[in-house]
Order: structure tokens, then C-alpha cells, then sequence
């Protein structure tokens, strides 16, 4: 039995067959038909995602007949529920408006909505468009990724949303106002460098809501290098200290030579300390025979590197000028800007 013979419903037939075979407008952009000023529906509805869409239609008292469809599908016809989603609610039938809602919108809604209304037996349309924006969300994005200096490295960070987002990459370990890297969903680095390394921010934005942001730690593996040795003097008797520091990814590990004799913490009355990038040679109780050419050692997996350092006493040649002479200098400067002084005031 067909829709009119099982709800015995004349007008409802009336309004199906009408709406079914003479207002059907295809899928596109909003258009309008029949009288321009009557029946008279909004413009284009713009809602975000999980909002409420209102869609009104303004008549008069020629209206005999009203109902809201979906493309093909019937929504509402004058106060009855036709469609099966919860969501769609009546809001107002009156002889002047006649609107519904549409309640936690989603992606799927979107599309062209029709206002039919029936005058005289005369059918007339008024269609809009539901436009439903969705804010940006990052679906997927590299790990975080380890690599040695020279490798080429590639990042991938995936965004959806409507309207589509602009995907921004930039290096956060850099001065202010020169982290800016690429807008473009890929970030490719070639012949990555040290400076290089650090977090890497993905920011995804199109204006509907505050931008998704991830970032993405890269790590540059590079062998040692020594960027700090300097030679000691100190006197017989006293406390002396050799000290090397050295930049390397993963961390260096040090060791210390005399000549060829690696020494080792408690021999010699001498104690190895490492602290991060620092390693130090204490001599607790300098002797004679501590005086001479020290090698540190740096290694990591990627190499290693070495530095000599001398531990020297009073008036030892070292680069050329014994300590004695360095004193007596030191000595001229203070007593030549002490005279100045005196004179000047």
C-alpha cells in the first residue's frame, strides 16, 4: 500500500507527489525559483561542526501548505515529522515563518535544503545551502626521529578540516623571527647539520578554530669534537686541575693518557671526574714527576677526537714564555696602569 492509502492523509499525498515530482532541484549551488519575494528562505548557513543550524522560511497567508526537504528526502511537512534523525526539530510554524533545526551538525548535513510551500494549488521553492566547517586536526605526524649529520630527513604532518588547512612547519630551536621552515605538509632536510637538530612545530590552521599544533623532536648524532683544553701551572705541593670539555651527540665518553699510560681514578693520587661535557684531572698533591704533556681522549660511536694539555710548574717554557716572564708582565701592565691613574687624578 502506498504512502497516501496507509496514512489517509489527502493533503500529505498532496504535498509528497507535489515535492516528490515537481521541486527536486540537483545538487549544485543555492538557487532560487518561483516568486523572488515569496516563499523567502536565508542565505547560505555557515556552522561549525557540532553546532545547531537553523534554517528559516518566510511566508504569508497565501500558504496553504509547507514542508522542508533535504534533496529528495522529506524533512518536515507543516508540524509532521518525516524524517527518522533526532537531530532535526521544528522550531517555528506560524503564518509568517516557518523554520527547523538541525542539532550537532556534521560534515554529512551539508548540502541544499528546500523551503516548498503551496498557494493556490501553485507549488513554489526557496532553497539554501548548509555549509558545515570543521576545525583543523593533525591525523598524523612523524615520530620523533634520530639521524647522523649529513642524512637527508623528511617529516610528514597530515591535517583535515573544511575548509582544507594550511600546514606550517617551523624550528623552534632558532633565534625569534627565523624558526619559519615550509608551508607544505612535508618538511625535507638535506645534509642535515648539528644547528639543525631540535623540536620542529606542525601548526594546521583555517581560520574555524584555534590551529592543532605537534611538534616533533629531531636528534643529529655528530662525532666529538674538543672545544675547550687549556694548559695549568701550579707549584709543587699544591692542588692542580686539567680540565677538558667536549660537544658530541650521543655524549662523549673520556679517557686520560701520559704518554702512553691511561690513568685511572686513585692511581697516582689522582681522581677522573665526568660531568656531562667536562672531564677533569685532579692532582690532590703535585709532585715533579706530574709535570709533563696529558692527552684527553673524546669518543662516541661516530669517532673520537684528542687534545694535550701540560700541567706546568714556576717558570716552566710553555708556548715559548715561561711562567716567570708571564708574572713580570703581569706585574709591568699593573704598575704602568697604576701611574696612569695616579697621574690622571
Amino acid at each position: 500500500m502506498g504512502v497516501c492509502g496507509y496514512l489517509f492523509l489527502p493533503w500529505k499525498c498532496l504535498v509528497v507527489v507535489s515535492l516528490r515530482l515537481l521541486f527536486l532541484v540537483p545538487t549544485g549551488v543555492p538557487v532560487r525559483s518561483g516568486d523572488a519575494t515569496f516563499p523567502k528562505a536565508m542565505d547560505n548557513v555557515t556552522v561549525r561542526q557540532g553546532e545547531s543550524a537553523t534554517l528559516r522560511c518566510t511566508i504569508d497567508d497565501r500558504v496553504t501548505r509547507v514542508a522542508w526537504l533535504n534533496r529528495s528526502t522529506i524533512l518536515y511537512a507543516g508540524n509532521d515529522k518525516w524524517s527518522i534523525d533526532p537531530r532535526v526539530i521544528i522550531l517555528v510554524n506560524t503564518p509568517t515563518q516557518y523554520s527547523i533545526m538541525i542539532q550537532n551538525v556534521d560534515v554529512y548535513d551539508e548540502g541544499p535544503y528546500t523551503c516548498s510551500v503551496q498557494t493556490d494549488n501553485h507549488p513554489k521553492t526557496s532553497r539554501v545551502h548548509l555549509i558545515v566547517q570543521v576545525p583543523p586536526q593533525i591525523m598524523n605526524i612523524s615520530s620523533d626521529i634520530t639521524v647522523n649529520e649529513g642524512s637527508s630527513v623528511t617529516l610528514l604532518c597530515l591535517a583535515i578540516g573544511r575548509p582544507e588547512p594550511t600546514v606550517t612547519w617551523r624550528h623552534l630551536s632558532v633565534k625569534e623571527g627565523q624558526g619559519f621552515v615550509s608551508e607544505d605538509e612535508y618538511l625535507e632536510i638535506s645534509d642535515i647539520k648539528r644547528d639543525q637538530s631540535g623540536e620542529y612545530e606542525c601548526s594546521a590552521l583555517n581560520d574555524v578554530a584555534a590551529p592543532d599544533v605537534r611538534r616533533v623532536k629531531i636528534t643529529v648524532n655528530y662525532p666529538p669534537y674538543i672545544s675547550k683544553a687549556k694548559n695549568t701551572g701550579v707549584s709543587v705541593g699544591q692542588k692542580g686541575i686539567l680540565s677538558c670539555e667536549a660537544s658530541a651527540v650521543p655524549m662523549a665518553e673520556f679517557q686520560w693518557f701520559k704518554e702512553d699510560t691511561r690513568l685511572a681514578t686513585g692511581l697516582d693520587g689522582v681522581r677522573i671526574e665526568n660531568k656531562g661535557r667536562i672531564s677533569t684531572l685532579t692532582f690532590f698533591n703535585v709532585s715533579e714527576k706530574d709535570y709533563g704533556n696529558y692527552t684527553c681522549v673524546a669518543t662516541n660511536k661516530l669517532g673520537n677526537t684528542n687534545a694535550s694539555i701540560t700541567l706546568y710548574g714556576p717558570g716552566a717554557v710553555i708556548d715559548g714564555v715561561n711562567s716567570a716572564s708571564r708574572a713580570l708582565a703581569c706585574l709591568w701592565l699593573s704598575g704602568t696602569l697604576f701611574a696612569h691613574f695616579f697621574i690622571k687624578f
